[in-house]
């Protein structure tokens, strides 16, 4: 079955980054597209970047310039360089499809906070 994991969250400052990232087993993975998704509490999941088999990326308006998705296909790992950070960025993190398709993982807490 498909198994979604997730890692390198924690807690950081406002203006400080972190990297986050996503094992995928059980999928072609260079088949699939792949994106990251948040969850701030409250809130609905929200898709936050994509990228395409091809490495094309796309970014929601309110991480556009500050976020960076990229993929290793080797390693069946996709990732979120997450620089500049802001309080409104604490969320818990999720890697799946775009369309939310496969089973999702336990996320990764991000806390943004001074």
């Amino acid at each position: 079955q498909v198994q979604l994991v997730e890692s390198g969250g924690g807690l950081v400052q406002p203006g400080g980054s972190l990297r986050l990232s996503c094992e995928a087993s059980g999928i072609i993975f260079s088949l699939n597209d792949m994106g990251w998704f948040r969850q701030a509490p409250g809130k609905q999941r929200e898709l936050v970047a994509s990228i395409n088999r091809g490495s094309f990326a796309n970014y929601a308006d309110s991480v556009k310039g500050r976020f960076t998705i990229s993929r290793d296909n080797a390693k069946n790992a996709v990732y979120l360089q997450m620089n500049s950070l802001k309080p409104e960025d604490t969320a818990v993190y999720y890697c799946n499809v775009p369309g939310g398709y496969y089973t999702w993982g336990q996320g990764t807490q991000v806390t943004v906070s001074s």
